[in-house]
Parts: C-alpha cells; structure tokens; sequence
C-alpha cells in the first residue's frame, strides 16, 4: 500500500442542494403554497451551507469530516463494516456501518473521487444490489 497518498480531502459538489432548491420552487404550484416550497427550499440553503463548511478528509487510518477548521469526528476505517453509495448520479446518499453504528451522510462531494477513495482506503465492502445468502 505505499502507493496509497497519505491524505485527500474531498472537493465540494453543489449538485444535491441546489436539486433540493429547485425542487422545492416545483412544489409552489402545489395547494398550501408556499410551505410545502419554503420547507423544501430551506432544507436545500441548508445543504448549500453545510456543502460551504464540511470537508472529508480521507487520511492513512480514518475518514474525518471536518466544519470549517474543526474535526467533528473520525471513523478508524478498521471500524467499518460496509459502505454503499445511493443514486451517485444525483449525488445521493452514503450509507456506512462501522461496527457500533450505522452513518448516512449526504454526498456534498464528487462522488467520483468518493467512491475511488472509499474503494482505495475501505477495500470492497460496499453492499450489492441485492444480498443472497
């Protein structure tokens, strides 16, 4: 593994709060207007927020998501259990097990360079499609 980089941090990708946003200017036409729009379109100015302020940092033993220059927590990739990407077209969702509990965490990061580093510092654990036993 010495080809493994010591430490990547993950560019931000804007896609998946500014879908919400949109989204929700879809729903004005909707009867209650303008909650069901004023919820939805909250939600995705708080996804763009957090797109601005959270970085994932893939380092040598552990995934650490970062808000502006603060750690906030640490997941020892020797803790994981799983790992699967939902919908990294849109982008999604990642889902994770470690083996105390279970993490979904919006993609607000290239899904691309998500999935290569998930493959290259977790190994194949993302769950298949569909799991015979």
């Amino acid at each position: 593994m010495s080809s493994t980089p010591t430490s990547v941090t993950l560019k931000p990708d804007a896609r998946l709060p500014l879908l919400v946003v949109v989204f929700g200017a879809a729903l004005l036409p909707l009867p209650l207007h303008p909650w069901p729009t004023l919820v939805v379109v909250l939600f995705g100015v708080f996804l763009l927020i957090q797109t601005a302020s959270l970085r994932l940092e893939f380092e040598e033993r552990a995934l650490i998501v970062w808000q502006n220059s603060r750690e906030l927590r640490r997941f020892p990739y020797d803790q994981w259990l799983t790992w699967r990407l939902f919908a990294p077209w849109l982008p999604g969702l990642l889902y994770f097990r470690e083996t105390q509990s279970i993490h979904f965490l919006p993609i607000l990061f290239s899904p691309k360079e998500l999935r290569e580093q998930l493959e290259l510092r977790v190994g194949a654990l993302e769950v298949p499609a569909s799991n015979d036993d």
